[in-house]
């Protein structure tokens, strides 16, 4: 099989596609012929070896993908060979063939195609996790979404909608916003024009957001956790624009406010039942209407490099997928 190889860390440029043997699935294990994998932006670090959690190369990046099962492992008694999928896994899905967990693999959603499944687990599983278990976000309260126009942005617009929330998006421009718009924002903030923190408290009558969806970090982040409201609830999603944010403690003691790290790899693989039921519970809103995955770019495996550029160029806009058929 085909699979894109980090072989040292560094720029997206100095990954490879090599041939690799086929992987054979153990016990408790299924092998898909992958279709679509999504990229994210921790995929970004972990090829240039600035993730949390760093794997020694050489290794096949790659969390989230979707395509045909084509071998079992003993005990799998949720899959038959044949079956359409949709695999979270920890490294591997950027190559033609990956293996996974039964445990972290679903069925795919009916109405949904191999791209749109490719760019389901991690950015609609972040921000379900984030909403629901991190911030136990309930119907009426504010959410204010950093980035909502990215991958795990749009997600976090689409959920909170859902879950019965206003949603107010910020983004850097205004065409990013529009999409936001499109996938249910109540309210748009343009941060590049305008301050945030002091438009976010116009919105809300002086009041601020009861929950911050923030993967995006830098200076954004001071005036958005200043921007919450009492008993404010602060979601430390990620940092796309680089930066590790520094908080003010007396910020969150005068709003008895919290900030929340929110890290879904680990807490998928510790609470693996959980997880699960997140994921069915997602499906039916699929299915139901309420949520519509959205691939804005589409890259065969071959120009991987135009694929990661839009997430390290900050354009994407929804979900950035490689096609490996």
């Amino acid at each position: 099989m085909r699979a894109l190889v980090c072989n040292e860390y560094g720029p997206p440029e100095s990954l490879a596609i090599e041939e690799h043997d086929d992987p054979i699935p153990g016990e408790g294990q299924i092998v898909i012929d992958v279709a679509a994998a999504g990229i994210n932006f921790p995929d970004v670090l972990s090829v240039a070896g600035t993730y949390q959690v760093k794997t020694p190369p050489p290794f096949v990046p790659g969390n989230e993908a979707a395509g045909i099962v084509s071998a079992i492992g003993e005990g799998v008694s949720r899959f038959s060979v044949g079956d359409e999928a949709i695999i979270a896994t920890r490294g591997g899905a950027f190559a033609e063939k990956c293996v996974a967990d039964e445990q972290t693999t679903i069925l795919l959603p009916e109405g949904l195609d191999f791209e749109q499944g490719a760019g389901f687990s991690v950015t609609y599983g972040t921000s379900y996790h984030a909403l629901k278990q991190s911030a136990h976000l309930q119907p009426g309260e504010t959410v204010l979404v950093l980035g909502a126009a990215g991958g795990v942005g749009i997600t976090a617009v689409e959920i909170a909608k859902a879950m019965g929330a206003r949603v107010i998006a910020a983004a850097s421009s205004d065409e990013k916003l529009e999409f936001a718009a499109s996938a249910g924002a109540d309210e748009t903030i343009n941060y590049a024009a305008v301050p945030l923190k002091e438009t976010v408290k116009e919105l809300t009558d002086g009041n601020g957001a009861d929950v911050v969806y923030d993967p995006v970090g830098g200076e954004l982040a001071d005036q958005a956790f200043r921007a919450t409201a009492w008993h404010g609830r602060y979601l430390v999603i990620g940092f796309a624009c680089g930066d590790i944010p520094k908080f003010a403690a007396n910020i969150a003691l005068l709003k008895e406010a919290s900030i929340i790290g929110v890290w879904w790899g680990t807490w998928a693989a510790k609470n693996p039942h959980l997880q699960m039921q997140n994921l069915k519970e997602l499906a039916r809103l699929i299915a139901a209407g309420e949520l519509t995955p959205r691939v804005t770019e589409s890259y065969k495996l071959d120009d991987y490099v135009a694929a990661f550029k839009a997430i390290t160029e900050r354009r994407a806009r929804g979900k950035v997928i490689l096609r490996m058929t």
